[in-house]
């Protein structure tokens, strides 16, 4: 895939396969190009039924390296820890790592990938880890997002015109951001696990008063089990987070409603007032009072 290559086990290729890369005078000009040098290819392709192919890199490469898995499977070592990747499966192979990956002999992979690099690169590294830890990534098969990286390839192997290289990056960060957090916006994978199906009761029980020891007996968790499972999802405990979404959903009615701020408080599930107005500020930093006046002039303004 690079210069970096320690081994190069494929002799003849793959019938159907792809590969750009990215040569050393059109890196420099994405380097300079203000738009696409904080995440940029520098190889990208699609190695269909890719029996024999293996690579190993003593000292790793340079970029990132994304292998996801469409058929077959095939086995990643990194830093000697094994992972294997079978249909619908992906890892990503950070800069400067020792790694050996190599398609199976019975059942060899196909397999799509990119060498990738730049600040964002860092940064969309950091949200794939899970828990600090390398792992293999899941996502659902989808028959777009394989065309789009065919695209991305043809678009490339046309010329390497500004234009091309600057859609082809665009596309595919967000092609890989939306890999990376396939979870968060795909409708279908929402409320298959217990903390997903929480926070949907949650949100449609905004009036209610909830302990932690309820929300967990509700999906027959421990206590314990359940917090450390909300706040891995979430980041917060199941009683802040339930606090937050209270607070955003009275934001709505400050804005949208002529209600008083007691109205409002009780109707999120604020029997106090002004236990509601501090809570108020701390997570929005002003008080309720103040964010009505704020807004409603501009919520009439609007309805005109």
């Amino acid at each position: 895939m690079d210069s970096s290559l320690e081994t190069q086990k494929i002799k003849e290729g793959f019938i159907g396969q792809k590969m750009i890369t990215i040569p050393p005078n059109i890196r420099k000009e994405i380097v300079a190009n203000s738009l696409i040098s904080d995440f940029y290819l520098t190889a990208i392709g699609y190695y269909p039924h890719a029996i024999h192919h293996d690579r190993k890199r003593k000292f790793g490469c340079k970029e990132y390296i994304w292998l996801y898995c469409t058929e077959g499977s095939g086995e990643v070592v990194i830093n000697n820890k094994n992972f294997e990747l079978i249909p619908n499966t992906y890892i990503i192979i950070p800069p400067g790592i020792s790694h050996h990956y190599k398609s199976s002999e019975k059942q060899p992979w196909t397999i799509y990938w990119a060498h990738f690099f730049g600040e964002k690169s860092d940064i969309l590294y950091s949200r794939y880890l899970d828990e600090v830890k390398m792992h293999v990534g899941k996502i659902p098969l989808n028959e777009s997002r394989l065309k789009k990286m065919i695209e991305m390839i043809d678009t490339l192997e046309n010329n390497f015109e500004s234009k091309n290289i600057e859609i082809t990056n665009i596309n595919f960060y967000h092609l890989l951001s939306s890999i990376i957090y396939h979870i968060e916006p795909s409708p279908s994978f929402l409320n298959t696990d217990p903390i997903s199906q929480s926070i949907t009761f949650l949100n449609k029980h905004i009036k209610e008063i909830f302990k932690v020891e309820d929300l967990a007996l509700q999906q027959n968790l421990s206590v314990s089990r359940y917090t450390e499972l909300f706040k891995k999802k979430t980041g917060f405990s199941p009683i802040k987070y339930f606090n937050n979404i209270k607070i955003q959903k009275s934001c709505q009615y400050l804005y949208f409603t002529d209600l008083t701020i007691k109205e409002i408080s009780l109707k999120v599930g604020f029997k106090d007032q002004y236990y509601f107005s501090r809570a108020f500020s701390k997570l929005i930093g002003m008080p309720p009072s103040k964010y009505k006046m704020l807004y409603e002039n501009q919520y009439l303004r609007n309805k005109l």
